[in-house]
């Protein structure tokens, strides 16, 4: 069995957030305990499984994403480094075109003509909600508001300043015990960018996920359809360049359209291995 490791929202290798990609000939999945032991055993933040459909007309592929230790609803960079293998095997349609079967629905992918790869997800629209009392010293910085995601299971959390998101260095612990799963922390980008020349990206984040085994996530897709609109209100446009500031760090272009957002971004393959166990 075939298995590729992809950098997502990446245009080198190294550099995006790795995920995994198996693509399965059979119809339906294994058993749920085979696929979270590969999960944890490859260790990246997402392995993402996939088979064909032969049994609806809305959709191509099944997709599921397991993290080291779960199952997940929604994963934005494993479903672009699905779509990129996909891409490459020849397997997308006469458009460049790919529907993805989820526990969040179908979810669409297309490749653009400059190469990139564009997800459409649905919006998480943030709805404003107290700071948690503990927030501050969790991150040892004072948030300025915090955002409820509903289903997306995300708290958002803004701060003063890009610098201020960079330095933030949390105990995953400490991020455990706060009211979400998962935590985005988000500022405005800096006057100039990344500080190497004009203005290169809207607004900067980083996502905690200590829950779901991954104490921090490199690049976060699905994190992107609620910072989308957060932003876009703010800045007044509908189309804006984030800058997931993690160590590896991963630009994810995002065009909001009501309740769909887009997410558009690269991905390098790293890895092309033979799994010499099978998963039945």
């Amino acid at each position: 069995m075939r298995l590729r490791t992809v950098d997502a929202f990446a245009d080198r290798p190294f550099t995006g957030n790795p995920a995994a990609v198996v693509l399965l000939e059979a119809t339906a999945f294994p058993d749920d305990s085979r696929l979270q032991a590969l999960a944890a055993e490859l260790n990246l933040s997402e392995t993402a499984y996939l088979h064909p459909l032969t049994d609806t007309a809305d959709a191509d592929w099944a997709l599921r994403w397991f993290t080291p230790t779960t199952e997940v609803d929604m994963c934005g960079h494993a479903t672009l480094a699905a779509a990129h293998v996909l891409g490459g095997d020849g397997l997308l349609d006469e458009d460049g075109r790919v529907r993805f079967r989820t526990r969040s629905g179908v979810l669409g992918a297309s490749r653009d003509a400059d190469g990139s790869l564009t997800l459409d997800f649905p919006t998480a629209a943030p709805v404003p909600v107290p700071v948690p009392e503990s927030a501050r010293e969790v991150f040892g910085a004072e948030p300025l508001a915090a955002w409820d995601t509903g289903p997306l299971q995300k708290l958002v959390l803004e701060f003063a300043d890009e610098r201020t998101v960079r330095d933030l260095a949390p105990d995953p612990a400490a991020v455990a015990a706060l009211p979400a799963p998962t935590v985005v922390v988000t500022a405005a980008a800096a006057p100039n960018g990344s500080g190497t020349g004009a203005r290169e990206h809207d607004f900067v984040s980083r996502v905690f996920a200590p829950v779901h085994g991954i104490p921090e996530d490199p690049v976060t897709g699905s994190a992107h359809t609620a910072l989308a609109p957060l932003w876009s209100q703010r800045l007044g446009r509908a189309a804006l360049t984030g800058l997931q500031v993690s160590r590896r760090t991963g630009e994810v272009r995002t065009t909001l359209r009501g309740e769909r957002t887009l997410l558009t971004g690269r991905a390098v393959t790293v890895l092309d291995a033979e799994l010499l166990t099978g998963l039945q």
